[in-house]
């Protein structure tokens, strides 16, 4: 039986009362996450039941589910986005949300990262990048800081980091913005822009994790990590007239494309439709 929780929290509508409290670290920036994304669901005037999120494993991936009371798939490693892909082929009215980490996301789960932004399928990512694979015991990912300390790189990485937002641009997204867990309306903007827009989306939010990331390198306090995220943000307008050397170990934030491009269950349609037609099945 669900414990009853009394909270002044105006959101609590939209969390899974008997999860709570959430299993998350202390000062991990997921509940920042969680709460933008409610937000921007309320703001909205989103109905909850037309949402599908789309998790896979790892920390972040524990935000969709179980936290956000709506239909979620909590699945396998490095596959959240193949998942909500077939949702969204299957169920197009849905309104489809990936919520995972960098780990699961852009490491393991790159290659679909990347051909799903190619296909423009109208699914929303919000992929929290915290530099490491916290759950597992803070190994180094491939958007840990060059330099930066983990458990496989105790005297410092000598990989440079994999760049999520300009990849997937690059890529061919309808719509791609980064903020961090310290621009939190900025933050709630965006996820409204990629609930709207149609095509993929993809939020990046730089995320603090002190626990595996923080206290390896010297901000073991998340408000150390937030003061770090604020003191060495760029805005991408800026970031243009900026050198390689002048961007190095900085957050460029704000918005890298909004632009309207095909997209792909909008095309499969009308291609099962255009062959329905030529061999004489419409409506059979």
């Amino acid at each position: 039986m669900a414990r009853e929780i009394y909270s002044k929290y105006p959101l609590i509508k939209y969390l899974r009362k008997e999860a709570l409290p959430t299993a998350l670290c202390p000062g991990c920036g997921g509940g920042t996450v969680l709460n933008a994304f409610a937000n921007a669901v309320d703001q909205l005037k989103i109905d909850p039941r037309d949402i599908v999120v789309v998790g896979g494993i790892g920390c972040s991936a524990w935000i969709a589910s179980p936290y956000f009371l709506a239909d979620t798939l909590h699945t396998t490693h490095g596959r959240a986005i193949a998942f909500a892909t077939g949702v969204k082929v299957g169920l197009p009215d849905k309104k489809v949300v990936v919520i995972s980490g960098d780990g699961d996301l852009a490491s393991i789960g790159g290659n679909h990262l990347i051909h799903a932004a190619r296909r423009n399928v109208d699914i929303k990512v919000i992929l929290v990048n915290n530099f490491i694979y916290g759950m597992t015991g803070g190994q180094v990912a491939p958007t840990t800081p060059f330099g930066a300390k983990t458990t496989t790189t105790p005297y410092r990485n000598i990989e440079n980091s994999l760049n999520i937002s300009e990849t997937v641009a690059a890529a061919g997204a309808s719509y791609v913005a980064r903020w961090t867990t310290a621009h939190v309306y900025q933050l709630i903007e965006s996820i409204k822009k990629a609930l709207t827009i149609k095509g993929f989306s993809l939020v990046e939010v730089i995320s603090q994790c002190p626990v595996q990331f923080g206290r390896r390198n010297q901000m073991k306090e998340p408000a150390e990590m937030l003061r770090w995220f604020l003191k060495n943000s760029v805005p991408v307008s800026k970031a243009k007239n900026m050198s390689e050397e002048e961007l190095r170990d900085k957050f460029v934030i704000g918005e890298f494309v909004n632009r309207e491009r095909p997209e792909f269950v909008t095309e499969l349609n009308k291609l099962v439709d255009e062959v329905q037609e030529h061999f004489g099945l419409k409506g059979e």
